[in-house]
């Protein structure tokens, strides 16, 4: 008999194993997901906008084997499986299935701009430990300049995270300093304000300049 979990195949761009404190605690392996609401003009991804830019298809099931080999690291650190991208939240189905396959000890983390419809979220927020939100600027033209939308959405969402209770210890920010887009300036006006909803965990950082991404559809 067909798991329902065969039938759920996504592409992605690639698996990294044996990461540590860099995306999430302990050990984990990140799971970057092809495809992306935004268009960052310095996307660190870029592949992830291109049609052909995955390198492989994946179902849940096919992911929990591949990655259980790391099962003992991720039990001894408190580590696990980190989603990114591209945006992983618009793969809610996907990481939906393999959570309830996955070992409920493993710890599982997201990163995500959050500009996404909301019901994927919905259906996210009983099965993800730690939300690593890059957060662009909260000035609505920096982040439309920079990444071709509007803002509204993940501002919303993030503040609708930040309604359950104890998100604001599982939400850690990202703000960059971005060259050609904000200043120190617009950076500690995003800060002040993220303060202000209750964000204590902000990392704070410079983006490496290099050419812009040019807008290609998915």
């Amino acid at each position: 008999m067909m798991d329902e979990g065969d039938n759920n195949r996504v592409p992605i761009i690639g698996v990294a194993r044996h990461r540590l404190a860099v995306d999430g605690q302990g050990v984990t392996t990140l799971v970057a997901f092809h495809g992306c609401t935004l268009r960052c003009r310095y996307c660190l991804n870029a592949q992830c906008l291109r049609a052909n830019g995955f390198s492989r298809t994946i179902t849940p099931p096919e992911l929990l084997d591949e990655v259980m080999i790391d099962n003992l690291y991720f039990l001894a650190t408190g580590g696990g499986i980190t989603f990114g991208g591209g945006e992983p939240a618009i793969r809610s189905e996907f990481i939906d299935t393999f959570c309830h396959m996955a070992p409920s000890e493993w710890h599982i983390t997201m990163e995500t701009a959050l500009n996404v419809d909301r019901h994927h979220l919905e259906r996210l927020l009983p099965l993800v430990h730690q939300y690593i939100i890059d957060i662009k600027d909260i000035n609505p033209d920096i982040y439309r300049r920079y990444t071709g939308q509007d803002n509204w959405r993940a501002l919303d969402n993030l503040r609708w995270l930040l309604d359950h209770e104890d998100m604001a210890e599982r939400i850690v920010v990202r703000v960059p300093h971005i060259p050609d887009y904000n200043t120190d300036d617009d950076v500690n006006c995003t800060r002040e304000y993220l303060g202000e909803l209750g964000i204590t965990h902000i990392d704070e950082f410079t983006y490496k300049r290099s050419n812009p991404q040019t807008t290609q559809s998915i």
